[in-house]
């Protein structure tokens, strides 16, 4: 007689299927559907819409695990290694990236912020909580979690997600930054998913992402955009 042993997620998978609504919220009929509309929704007032995913989460009975909430190795390394990233990513797509790209060295929609002290402050918490939260929960754990249970997780399967969902970020920032934003978010984004969909780990890419930001403010605060910009292209 062979007895098999029962895992955690055996568990979470057994216990959902007695629970219609967390049946419902996982899949892709009405009730799945309305749960994606809502939080898509929520992008108008992140971080909302990660809020959204977080609930969702808990209420589908989604392990976390499954949207890139793994507890790292270091909490502190996860951070230093992500501030880094972040920051390098951020001089790289200044300094060769943009500029190849034919892009404005200014940011036209923040220029008001150069020397703006109390502007900077102001974006400070908004930085952190709508893009290093907020995107990183909705783009890269829920989308690349829904992507995953519509699509597959094959290779193939990761690549579309990752491409798709960049253009969905990418998108999101022309409304503020017109094209040369929607085309730095595009590719940053296409950064961002495929760490994501080789890791599976967000930790780290909140902290590089909110660290790409602010370290893009504090380049505009000192007037240093030109500069960076024709650090290589002169």
């Amino acid at each position: 007689m062979c007895l098999k042993l029962r895992t955690a997620s055996d568990e979470s998978r057994l216990r959902t299927q007695d629970d219609p609504i967390a049946v419902g919220l996982r899949g892709f009929g009405p009730l799945g559907i309305f749960a994606i509309l809502v939080i898509v929704a929520g992008q108008l007032l992140a971080p909302l819409s990660a809020v959204l995913v977080l609930i969702w989460a808990e209420r589908s009975r989604t392990p976390w695990h499954e949207i890139g909430y793994v507890r790292p190795r270091s909490w502190l390394g996860g951070l230093v290694l992500g501030v880094t990233f972040g920051i390098a990513l951020k001089l790289l797509a200044k300094a060769i990236v943009m500029p190849l790209l034919g892009a404005d060295p200014i940011n036209q929609p923040y220029h008001y912020l150069v020397g703006n002290g109390a502007g900077v402050l102001a974006f400070i918490p908004v930085m952190i909580a709508k893009a290093g939260f907020g995107e990183e929960t909705f783009f890269r754990g829920y989308l690349f979690e829904r992507f995953g249970k519509l699509i597959g997780h094959g290779t193939g399967a990761k690549i579309v997600t990752v491409l798709l969902t960049s253009i969905a970020f990418g998108s999101l920032h022309y409304f503020d930054q017109g094209w040369a934003g929607a085309q730095q978010a595009t590719i940053t984004g296409l950064v961002f998913g495929t760490i994501f969909a080789l890791t599976g780990r967000i930790w780290a890419l909140m902290c590089a992402h909110a660290a790409f930001d602010l370290t893009a403010a504090a380049i505009i605060y000192w007037n240093l955009e030109s500069s960076v910009a024709h650090l290589v292209f002169k």
